[in-house]
């Protein structure tokens, strides 16, 4: 990448024509912070309307207006005290060298698993309360090198004890959903999805063991990108899943996910991982295959196992068949239905994760990370034995009776499984020539906040993507009658993520499933003139 003032190049892309483009199509009405895309806010900063140190001001009013007081959506756990500052600074190096990235001065939103040295790092629990890690997350430090302001830390489902209530902490409880204050915004990611809801900055990242990017974007009406496992580091990242935990990018827009996984995908010395994406990643950047009219001349199946998930929404099944049929309409060959030949919900239960076996070991290895004055030396140590914080069960057998990861013959099997899986599923894109495979990410809305063992919260998960390591992008797909947001699921071959964002971005092209929450309106001084 090259800087010139006022212009980005990265390879063939031509940022300042996009920012121009942005200008131009805002120059009559001006900008409004909840419809505003990266892209918009480039254009206002230089159109010199807006600087960076203003939109964290306008992130944080909003986070006081309505996480601390209003709706109470109770999503953030802590903000950068150096925020504004950092702002001040990226408008400055902006006035006399140009910025670095696309995401210079942009504020984002992280779920509290990914290291950041300048503010707790918890994940929800409560031993942790105050814990700073030792050192940034690989993907915190490429986006901070990027310029981006790591504005707050996100609540999420507890990642370490086993609260009561579904997606609730015991550092944060329960978070809720900006468009049905009753409902969750996802799992573990939930403070993520919310919090970009209700615009506190933006974008954010989440994470995902099974499937904790994906439901907090489609309960909270966003784009959402879990990624082929081994695109995105891990280190500095709190984890179970050593053989396919994934991080990503959660965004009101195709674009503004797509230039953030511009800079945090690749590989990394420290999570080896990542060196399956070698060779494999595009020679171009991700938003260069951003696509107006990428529906057009794609082929895409709509996968027949997918419909069988519980419970079912009438409503929700309507809203899928119609975002189904946009494909179609605007050039796509749709094929349907098309089978992977399995049981796919009772497979996925048979054949569970991988993280069940491998989470400790995941423990220990983030504690490895950390330096000697983090309080906790191990994985017993962290979870185990806190007063009035109620631990899980299977964290405990695992401590007390370690799995052989080398030897074990149920991981073995559940490892031969999802490569079994895997194998299914891109042979019958491979056999029909497919693009990708279409479904609802889930068919039902948001779910109401509760106690988690009570039956009207039971749920079967669709746990394909991440128990196979393919890409999946999620894309709003509307609301039900009742204001339910859902979101609908593209999956992709191992390393399609270029495909994905042009299908996402032709089907975000030709709808406008997107809203802003009732709960959450646009505050005074939020409109940008340019």
């Amino acid at each position: 990448m090259s800087r010139q003032k006022g212009r980005i190049v990265e390879g063939t892309v031509d940022m300042a024509m996009i920012t121009q483009e942005a200008t131009a199509a805002a120059r009559a009405g001006g900008l409004d912070l909840t419809t505003a895309s990266i892209a918009d806010l480039n254009a206002a900063f230089d159109a010199g309307t807006l600087t960076s140190e203003r939109l964290v001001q306008m992130y944080l009013d909003r986070i006081e207006a309505y996480d601390h007081a209003g709706p109470q959506i109770n999503a953030v756990l802590a903000i950068n005290a150096s925020a504004l500052a950092t702002a001040r600074a990226l408008d400055a190096e902006r006035a006399a060298s140009g910025p670095r990235s696309p995401l210079h001065g942009i504020p984002m939103i992280l779920k509290d698993v990914f290291d950041t040295a300048d503010m707790p790092t918890t994940g929800g629990y409560l031993p942790l309360k105050g814990v700073k890690p030792t050192q940034d997350a690989t993907i915190v430090k490429r986006l901070r090198d990027a310029g981006a302001i790591m504005l707050a830390k996100v609540n999420q489902s507890d990642w370490y004890a086993n609260p009561d209530i579904m997606a609730s902490s015991t550092l944060g409880g329960s978070t809720l959903n900006p468009f049905a204050l009753d409902r969750t915004p996802g799992w573990s990611s939930a403070g993520t999805g919310a919090g970009l809801a209700a615009h506190f900055a933006t974008v954010g990242l989440g994470s995902e063991t099974g499937f904790s990017i994906r439901t907090p974007t489609s309960d909270s009406n966003l784009f959402g990108l879990s990624t082929t496992s081994g695109l995105i580091s891990r280190a500095g990242q709190m984890w179970s899943y050593i053989t396919g935990e994934r991080g990503g990018p959660m965004a009101h827009s195709v674009y503004d996910l797509a230039a953030t996984l511009d800079i945090i995908a690749g590989f990394d010395s420290a999570d080896l991982w990542t060196a399956n994406s070698l060779g494999k990643m595009p020679m171009e950047p991700y938003v260069s295959f951003i696509d107006a009219d990428g529906l057009r001349g794609a082929r895409v199946g709509v996968m027949k196992e997918a419909w069988d998930f519980t419970p079912v929404d009438p409503d929700v099944i309507e809203l899928a068949k119609r975002a189904i049929a946009v494909f179609a309409d605007h050039g796509a060959a749709v094929f349907d239905p098309v089978s992977i030949g399995v049981d796919l919900p009772n497979y996925l239960t048979a054949n569970s994760s991988p993280s069940r076996y491998e989470r400790i070991q995941a423990v220990n290895q983030y504690l490895s990370r950390q330096g000697p004055e983090y309080p906790f030396k191990n994985a017993r140590e962290l979870l185990l034995d806190h007063a009035g914080v109620p631990e899980r069960p299977q964290d405990r057998a695992g401590i007390e009776r370690p799995i052989d990861l080398d030897r074990d013959p149920q991981y073995r099997a559940t490892l031969e499984g999802r490569v079994k899986l895997r194998e299914a599923v891109v042979s019958v894109m491979d056999r029909l020539g497919l693009d990708a495979l279409i479904y609802p990410h889930k068919l039902h809305g948001p779910l109401e906040i509760g106690p988690k063992d009570d039956p009207q919260r039971a749920y079967k998960p669709n746990q394909l993507s991440p128990n196979t390591g393919l890409p999946a992008f999620i894309v709003p797909m509307g609301f039900t009658p009742a204001g339910l947001p859902v979101g609908l699921e593209i999956l992709g071959r191992p390393w399609s993520e270029p495909t994905l964002i042009k299908l996402a971005s032709g089907f975000e092209a030709v709808t406008d499933n997107r809203r802003v929450p009732a709960t959450t309106p646009a505050l005074p001084g939020e409109h940008i003139e340019l």
